[in-house]
């Protein structure tokens, strides 16, 4: 495992989020990994990167044209890749990475996350996925997915795919042992 792909929030979040995303940035470094990330300076995302970067680290944005016409991208990072839709944004982070950890975020974040847990249960990729849970910000997402479990709405299978980790070496490691 080389590149690990962060989906997590543009919103500045909680200081602990801001303070677990530090840290998380400073743990892909320290391991040699190098960060993929939807290449925003704004909210949770710029913290990472500015971590990985201010560590010493590579972190390779990938970012829609609209969205640096908004003026948000990223502009020190090691690679800005630029497309033309959210589409391809997410298939070309899943190109380049081997692994995805997902930190607090809102719906792009969601939907990036489920998008990958979807294609490993149909097994059209092999690449881990793990929640990092920040206080608490995921068990309500994982008691939706029981009730899912638990009314018959989702197989036993894909619930043991949706796996937590608390902190950012817990969560690099359950990457490696997957």
């Amino acid at each position: 495992m080389r590149n690990v792909c962060v989906f997590l929030s543009s919103s500045p979040g909680r200081p602990s989020d801001v303070a677990a995303v530090v840290g998380l940035g400073q743990e892909l470094v320290r391991r040699d990994l190098t960060l993929i990330y939807g290449g925003a300076h704004r909210g949770l995302m710029g913290v990472l990167a500015d971590a990985v970067l201010d560590a010493g680290g590579r972190a390779i944005g990938v970012i829609p044209q609209a969205l640096v016409e908004r003026e948000v991208a990223h502009r020190a990072l090691t690679e800005l890749h630029v497309v033309d839709t959210m589409h391809q944004r997410k298939a070309m982070m899943f190109e380049l990475a081997d692994a995805f950890v997902v930190a607090p975020g809102g719906l792009g974040t969601i939907e990036e996350a489920f998008e990958q847990l979807t294609g490993l249960y149909l097994g059209y990729h092999r690449k881990p996925v793990v929640f990092f849970d920040i206080d608490g910000f995921w068990p309500r997402l994982e008691a939706f997915l029981d009730h899912a479990l638990a009314t018959g709405m989702l197989r036993p299978e894909a619930r043991a795919l949706f796996r937590t980790a608390s902190s950012a070496s817990a969560a690099l490691d359950a990457l490696d042992v997957w």
